[in-house]
């Protein structure tokens, strides 16, 4: 088991992030990963710095922490050739700690292009295996073209490449996706504690890590944390049916005008009682997530920080093991 800290880059600027994933490393933790948007889910959040960038600070001012993005899409916003050169970059310079997060993405980051975001998730999908397909090709070294239905490819060829590519995990909220993460990808992500996800990557051959995102809110207090997390990160009761295919902050802000305290406690770990977040990190741990990323929407990551470093580190690793495995 390993266990990472969400870098929430729609909270912070890259400066803050950059240091934070500093402190993880000094906190324990395994890996960091983090958010690949343009836009940040709420106006109120306030940032939304360009991912890579940061990475790149973080690979130069850490030593052994793992990275990884969580997801960055490759459909439009970037072409597929562009993700492949800049994760090899991040490869390369990590010294092979990085690990490239891929799904299909929201509307709120793609549209901004000026490209029509699919309706269809299954022409999302398409468009993916199409994406991956490329990144793959590149990764093989080589001039190399590419003509799919979507995405396309003319003597392209990635000049710095390091001797193991990265790590390639596939995100999934439902089964259509955890067969493609199977298929095509070298691990899993995914947000919910579903067995039924991890139990369709199995079935179809998925063996690699498989990263789930446990959501927090750590405070003093358990009000103190729900409402931090009613304030900043309630667009995340909204479903994924409704967070990939609204367009911006606004209509977020909108949809989740009637999120109350309480709604937030139902989906949160609220206050400080390390029990509590054992508890919500073992419902991860037994739908057979091995790679679990603590998604803190508290007002304090520096208290976060010390309550991971002092009292739920090895707390956690010392009561967390696998259950038998789903399916």
């Amino acid at each position: 088991m390993q266990i990472g800290y969400k870098l929430a880059a729609e909270g912070f600027g890259p400066a803050e992030l950059i240091r934070q994933a500093v402190q993880a490393e000094r906190a324990g933790f395994d890996f960091v990963e983090i958010s690949d948007h343009f836009h940040p889910w709420l106006d109120n959040q306030g940032h939304s710095p360009f991912a890579w960038t940061v990475l790149g600070a973080i690979a130069a001012r850490t030593d052994r922490i793992g990275m990884a993005t969580g997801v960055t899409c490759p459909i439009l916003r970037y072409h597929p050739a562009i993700v492949a050169q800049a994760a090899a970059t991040m490869a390369l310079v990590s010294d092979g700690r990085f690990t490239l997060g891929v799904g299909s993405g929201e509307r709120l980051n793609e549209h901004i292009v000026g490209l029509e975001f699919p309706d269809s998730v299954r022409v999302r999908h398409d468009m993916l295996r199409e994406a991956i397909d490329i990144i793959r090709l590149l990764w093989s070294g080589g001039y190399r073209s590419y003509a799919g239905q979507y995405l396309h490819l003319s003597d392209a060829r990635i000049f710095d490449l390091p001797d193991e590519p990265p790590v390639l995990a596939v995100a999934a909220g439902g089964p259509r996706a955890a067969e493609l993460a199977a298929e095509l990808g070298d691990g899993l992500f995914a947000t919910d504690a579903d067995p039924e996800i991890v139990r369709h990557y199995r079935e179809h051959g998925g063996t690699g890590p498989r990263y789930a995102e446990v959501p927090l809110a750590w405070a003093p207090d358990e009000h103190t944390g729900a409402q931090a997390a009613l304030e900043t990160t309630r667009w995340a009761l909204a479903g994924w049916k409704v967070m990939s295919e609204l367009p911006n902050p606004v209509n977020f802000a909108a949809a989740s005008a009637t999120v109350r305290e309480e709604d937030v406690r139902d989906h949160f770990t609220c206050g400080s009682d390390p029990q509590r977040y054992v508890e919500a990190v073992r419902a991860y741990i037994d739908a057979g997530f091995d790679h679990l990323v603590l998604q803190n929407a508290g007002p304090d990551p520096d208290g976060f920080l010390e309550f991971y470093r002092d009292e739920l580190d090895q707390r956690l690793r010392r009561s967390l093991t696998p259950a038998a495995s789903p399916g």
